[in-house]
């Protein structure tokens, strides 16, 4: 994880989205970009002025190491109290692109209940999460995210992620560190 920004030449066309708007766009080979953050797996950039996320799988066009998809496996057979430890662990990889702050610790995450799938092992998991804003471009795009990290845990066969706007988020509901981590304190 960095917060440090580095500059790089972006060298082939790269697959990104806007922020915070979240439209698809190509970044052209030879573009000078700077690294704003790396963190959960994503980079956000800037380039001419703005910004874009950048998936992991993508790092080499920025001259790094591709971030492959994390998955997690338990010590032993699933269980509902592990599916709901490693959900929120997962969840704690997911980050706003323009915060250094992951989605647990910004207060979005509202629920994650794990409820059975047929076999004693199997899980279904459901979220329900808010943004900041709530015409966020890249909600979708975040809540996307947090349901395919979900889905890369053992024993977890289906995940909803659903967003909610009540109660409304608040800056009251980052978590202590996280304030202290933005300057908010």
């Amino acid at each position: 994880m960095s917060y440090t920004r580095q500059e790089v030449v972006v060298n082939r066309d790269l697959p990104a989205v806007t922020v915070p708007y979240g439209s698809p766009v190509t970044i052209e080979a030879g573009c000078d970009a700077i690294i704003t953050q790396q963190l959960g797996g994503t980079f956000t950039v800037m380039v001419e002025g703005n910004l874009y996320r950048i998936e992991g799988v993508d790092a080499d066009a920025l001259g790094m190491e591709p971030i492959e998809e994390v998955s997690h496996s338990h010590d032993g057979p699933a269980t509902a109290e592990s599916v709901e430890d490693a959900a929120w662990m997962m969840l704690s990889t997911c980050y706003d692109p323009e915060i250094p702050v992951d989605i647990v610790n910004l207060g979005l995450v509202y629920t994650c209940r794990v409820v059975p799938a047929g076999t004693p092992d199997r899980f279904r998991i459901e979220i329900e999460m808010t943004l900041t804003a709530a015409g966020c471009g890249m909600g979708t795009m975040i809540a996307d995210e947090a349901r395919n990290k979900l889905l890369n845990i053992e024993g977890v066969d289906e995940a909803t992620v659903d967003l909610v706007w009540d109660p409304p988020w608040s800056r009251e509901m980052i978590s202590e560190p996280a304030r202290l981590q933005l300057g908010l304190l």
